[in-house]
């Protein structure tokens, strides 16, 4: 079978080389390049992307073997409608190894032609590493490799004000472009570099604060023989994707026109505060996973999908979403109902099997950042109890009952036991409290280590976690969450 660079024209791939990408995985390809791709198809860019890979292994002889062209192929529910897409990206004209190459990743920075830098990293990629000198090929860390490109390109261009740079993180972390700015300045000032860079750095490029989101399933290992036969062409690289999108880019208007991301079915926001967006993402989209997995998981189900079929536990986060946390949110109502809405779409994608077990990793921690801003901002605002988030919480304490057994923290759902998976201390917590189940909710709810203060002391909390988690223990997850929504 003949490949996908022998079959399909690379109609993108010649145009001027206008964005370095650091990182060449799956994510950054069915995303970022992908709206590239629609973008030069619309006429609003004229650009291509050089790729580079930020470690060591990577899959820049792969991307080069295809002469940068692959498939995306995005499938999913979409006005309650599976559809499935599937387009080749020619956007990408290379990808470069910089421990084999280095001197073409610093040409490429030198280039009057580059308007923009996007990274993927991985969360821990924007962190500052010791040692990391300017004359290393290339330094160990992200922020020093950017720190060097950025001032070689300072000097090749005389630190010209229009020669600054977009620079688009979309690592995992809140803040990021603020981050990399801060070590970008540290790598500066550590090595001695000349004011006039920094000066250049604070003035003449834009660090933005980025928010991405798409659920990308990567290569189909399972499906490729099948997908090779329909497609007619063979695709090594070739990434599957759900079909919403959404990047939200916190940066000053006029950058937008640097790369003014359009096209059919792109999704771009430029705001110049993206925290509401992100606060609509983490309450609803993420939040929405941590109030229903646990009780999901411990009623029977074993992936999203699954759940999402349970028209009990389709009801309990419809109700959860538009009465307990939407009304927290500051947007307009409009944007919020669309976004809920492409929620339980994404949740129902017939394409993701998304394990509720996968999801439960660090409840703890995701109840504090996702739910529990919710349930203090209803408490506030209406000065009472919601019902569902409250009931979140006692499924939590239901999840994370077990024993430990051959270093493992391990729960029982009927005649099955499961891995519950957080970090030690906490599963250590919860070990000693369950031996004493009487008062495990005063214990939990107490502990200001957990939640940054003592939960205990919100009237009527306790009391009615008590009784949610007695109603599970006793009657099961499944009657429980039935008949919460039976009483709403």
């Amino acid at each position: 079978m003949k490949n996908i660079k022998d079959v399909k024209k690379k109609i993108h791939g010649g145009l001027p080389e206008k964005v370095l990408q650091i990182g060449e995985g799956n994510f950054l390809r069915a995303f970022a390049d992908w709206m590239i791709d629609h973008t030069n198809s619309a006429g609003c860019f004229n650009g291509s992307v050089v790729l580079c890979q930020p470690i060591q292994m990577g899959m820049a002889e792969q991307i080069n073997a295809q002469n940068g062209i692959y498939t995306v192929m995005m499938r999913g529910v979409e006005n309650n409608q599976v559809v499935e897409r599937i387009e080749e990206v020619t956007s990408i004209s290379r990808c470069i190894n910089p421990y084999s190459d280095y001197e073409s990743l610093v040409a490429i920075a030198k280039s009057p032609d580059l308007k923009v830098i996007i990274s993927n990293t991985t969360e821990a990629g924007i962190a500052y590493h010791a040692g990391d000198k300017l004359t290393d090929k290339p330094p160990v860390s992200y922020p020093a490799k950017m720190t060097v490109l950025l001032y070689e390109r300072f000097k090749k261009l005389n630190g010209q004000a229009d020669k600054g740079l977009l620079i688009l993180p979309v690592e995992l972390i809140e803040r990021n472009g603020d981050n990399l700015k801060r070590y970008v300045l540290q790598y500066a000032a550590e090595w001695g570099l000349e004011t006039a860079f920094t000066e250049w750095l604070e003035n003449a490029n834009c660090f933005a604060n980025t928010l991405v989101d798409r659920i990308v399933t990567g290569y189909p290992r399972d499906e490729i023989k099948e997908i090779r036969e329909s497609l007619g062409y063979e695709d090594n690289i070739l990434v599957t994707c759900e079909p919403f999108n959404l990047w939200v880019i916190e940066a000053p208007q006029k950058w937008a026109n640097v790369i003014p991301l359009k096209g059919d079915n792109v999704h771009v926001i430029w705001t110049s505060d993206m925290t509401p967006y992100r606060t609509r993402k983490v309450r609803i989209l993420n939040g929405a996973h941590t109030v229903s997995v646990l009780a999901a998981y411990l009623a029977g189900h074993d992936i999203v999908l699954s759940m999402m079929k349970d028209k009990v536990f389709e009801q309990y986060l419809r109700k959860c979403i538009w009465n307990e946390i939407i009304p927290t949110i500051p947007l307009p109502k409009k944007e919020m109902d669309e976004f809920a809405n492409a929620v339980f779409e994404r949740f129902s994608n017939p394409f993701i099997k998304h394990r509720l077990l996968d999801i439960s990793l660090n409840s703890v921690s995701k109840y504090k950042a996702r739910c529990l801003p919710s349930l203090l901002d209803n408490i506030n605002k209406s000065h009472k109890l919601p019902p569902i988030l409250p009931f979140g919480l006692a499924a939590l304490i239901a999840f994370y009952k077990g024993t430990m057994q051959d270093g493992k923290y391990i729960g029982t759902r009927g005649d099955n036991t499961y891995e519950i998976r957080d970090n030690a201390d906490i599963l250590t917590f919860f070990a000693k409290a369950w031996q004493h189940p009487e008062d495990i909710v005063e214990k939990v709810l107490s502990n200001v280590d957990f939640w940054g203060q003592d939960l205990t002391k919100i009237s009527g909390l306790k009391k009615l976690v008590d009784e949610d988690l007695g109603t599970i223990i006793r009657d099961g997850a499944a009657t429980a969450v039935k008949n919460l929504v039976e009483s709403l």
